[in-house]
Protein backbone atom coordinates (compact mmCIF):
# COMPACT_ATOMS: atom_id res chain seq x y z
CA UNK A 1 0.00 0.00 0.00
CA UNK A 2 1.30 3.68 -0.99
CA UNK A 3 2.12 5.75 1.96
CA UNK A 4 -0.05 8.65 0.59
CA UNK A 5 -2.78 8.79 -2.23
CA UNK A 6 -1.56 9.11 -5.95
CA UNK A 7 -4.40 11.59 -6.42
CA UNK A 8 -5.33 14.03 -3.60
CA UNK A 9 -2.14 13.08 -1.40
CA UNK A 10 -3.46 12.21 1.52
CA UNK A 11 -1.34 10.32 4.08
CA UNK A 12 -2.80 6.93 4.72
CA UNK A 13 -1.84 6.66 8.45
CA UNK A 14 -2.78 10.11 10.40
CA UNK A 15 -0.31 8.57 13.13
CA UNK A 16 1.71 5.54 14.15
CA UNK A 17 -0.50 2.98 15.38
CA UNK A 18 -4.09 4.60 14.21
CA UNK A 19 -5.05 1.21 12.35
CA UNK A 20 -5.19 -0.66 15.55
CA UNK A 21 -8.96 0.16 15.41
CA UNK A 22 -9.57 -1.24 12.48
CA UNK A 23 -8.94 -4.39 13.81
CA UNK A 24 -12.03 -4.44 16.04
CA UNK A 25 -14.15 -2.99 12.86
CA UNK A 26 -12.48 -6.25 11.05
CA UNK A 27 -13.47 -8.63 13.65
CA UNK A 28 -16.91 -7.04 13.56
CA UNK A 29 -16.95 -7.84 9.40
CA UNK A 30 -15.83 -10.90 10.16
CA UNK A 31 -18.62 -12.28 12.72
CA UNK A 32 -20.96 -10.64 10.01
CA UNK A 33 -19.69 -12.85 7.08
CA UNK A 34 -19.64 -16.04 10.00
CA UNK A 35 -22.89 -15.37 10.85
CA UNK A 36 -24.43 -15.11 7.37
CA UNK A 37 -22.27 -17.53 5.60
CA UNK A 38 -23.75 -19.82 8.77
CA UNK A 39 -27.22 -19.31 8.30
CA UNK A 40 -27.26 -19.77 4.57
CA UNK A 41 -25.57 -23.24 4.99
CA UNK A 42 -28.73 -23.93 7.36
CA UNK A 43 -31.16 -23.20 5.32
CA UNK A 44 -29.84 -23.66 1.91
CA UNK A 45 -28.18 -26.85 2.82
CA UNK A 46 -31.05 -28.41 5.46
CA UNK A 47 -28.84 -28.38 8.59
CA UNK A 48 -26.03 -30.45 7.48
CA UNK A 49 -23.23 -31.90 9.34
CA UNK A 50 -20.62 -29.47 11.50
CA UNK A 51 -18.09 -30.42 9.13
CA UNK A 52 -20.18 -28.46 6.34
CA UNK A 53 -20.39 -25.47 8.59
CA UNK A 54 -16.87 -25.67 9.24
CA UNK A 55 -15.95 -26.04 5.06
CA UNK A 56 -17.75 -22.61 3.98
CA UNK A 57 -17.56 -20.69 6.95
CA UNK A 58 -13.56 -21.40 6.17
CA UNK A 59 -13.45 -21.25 2.58
CA UNK A 60 -15.78 -17.61 2.64
CA UNK A 61 -13.01 -16.29 5.44
CA UNK A 62 -10.38 -17.32 2.93
CA UNK A 63 -12.00 -15.58 0.27
CA UNK A 64 -12.79 -12.30 1.96
CA UNK A 65 -10.38 -11.57 4.28
CA UNK A 66 -8.36 -9.59 1.88
CA UNK A 67 -11.63 -7.45 1.14
CA UNK A 68 -12.13 -6.68 5.06
CA UNK A 69 -9.06 -6.02 5.70
CA UNK A 70 -9.34 -3.15 2.97
CA UNK A 71 -12.77 -2.36 4.11
CA UNK A 72 -12.32 -1.66 7.62
CA UNK A 73 -9.12 0.48 7.03
CA UNK A 74 -11.29 2.39 4.84
CA UNK A 75 -14.02 2.55 7.09
CA UNK A 76 -11.70 3.60 10.09
CA UNK A 77 -9.76 6.54 7.96
CA UNK A 78 -13.65 7.73 7.02
CA UNK A 79 -14.98 7.15 10.98
CA UNK A 80 -11.82 8.29 12.79
CA UNK A 81 -9.79 10.24 10.54
CA UNK A 82 -11.38 13.07 9.25
CA UNK A 83 -11.14 12.23 5.55
CA UNK A 84 -14.29 12.95 3.00
CA UNK A 85 -14.90 11.86 -0.29
CA UNK A 86 -14.40 14.15 -3.04
CA UNK A 87 -15.31 13.56 -6.06
CA UNK A 88 -14.10 16.06 -7.58
CA UNK A 89 -10.43 16.11 -6.67
CA UNK A 90 -9.19 13.65 -9.14
CA UNK A 91 -10.34 16.79 -12.40
CA UNK A 92 -8.93 19.42 -9.97
CA UNK A 93 -5.58 17.70 -9.19
CA UNK A 94 -4.84 16.65 -13.50
CA UNK A 95 -6.63 20.15 -14.65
Amino acid sequence: MPDSCPVCGQHYEPETGFYWGAMYISYGLAVGVVFVAGMLTYFLGHDPATWVYVSVVAACMILLTPLLFRYARALMLYGFGGIRYDPMAAPRRSA
